[in-house]
């Protein structure tokens, strides 16, 4: 779906992902890479294929926007580093892109790892009037891109009918992106009267009004 913002145009992707057309920038929030790794560890029974998804959706959106730079806005790994680092960087290094991390509150890792295979690690983003960062953040005259929250909305049929469905967030002057990684979880929203929120289902992004 492409929305307007200030006259800018972006794409909600069903990956989660945001593309901003002008500039050419791919923004992902919430991969939470090692998450899988790191619950084995603590005995918790995750599917194998868990760890590949994230990286076949880090592929597919790349090669489908074909961007010139990739963001991410945060907890890009969900902890130390592990086995599933190895693939990150076999992942990097197959990717032409330029790489940013806007660093979140489960990125713990080492700069210097990043710096190493090439990637910036900032703390935000500020491009013309939009602030890119992690945690939602308000600041005067500036449109914030974040993640973090992993926003969901559920969806209410006739009857116990529900459904809940990751989405994108959207408030005056800011966006909350979808979690990206396979296996986040997510934070149900209560929007207010003039927020606007993108539910993905399945393949689409749709707009969903709001009582």
């Amino acid at each position: 779906m492409k929305i307007k913002i200030q006259d800018q145009t972006f794409v909600l992707h069903s990956s989660g992902a945001l593309f901003w057309e002008t500039r050419k920038l791919l923004l992902i929030s919430d991969v939470h890479l090692g998450k899988v790794s790191h619950f084995r560890k603590h005995g918790v029974a995750i599917p194998n294929n868990v760890v590949s998804e994230n990286f076949n959706r880090l592929t597919a959106v790349t090669e489908h926007f074909n961007p010139e730079k990739i963001i991410f806005l945060g907890d890009l790994f969900h902890s130390s580093m592990n086995s599933e680092w190895e693939l990150f960087e076999k992942w990097v290094a197959c990717c032409t892109n330029k790489i940013i991390l806007v660093a979140g509150n489960h990125d713990i890792i080492n700069p210097q790892h990043y710096t190493k295979i090439n990637i910036d690690v900032v703390e935000s983003i500020e491009i013309d009037s939009f602030l890119l960062t992690h945690h939602p953040t308000v600041k005067k005259g500036f449109f914030n891109f974040s993640g973090h929250i992993h926003p969901g909305i559920i969806l209410r049929g006739f009857g116990a009918q529900s459904l809940k469905l990751p989405c994108f967030y959207q408030k005056e002057d800011q966006m909350i992106l979808a979690a990206f990684g396979e296996f986040t979880g997510k934070h149900i929203i209560k929007p207010k009267q003039n927020d606007v929120v993108y539910a993905i289902a399945n393949q689409d992004v749709v707009m969903v009004k709001l009582n």
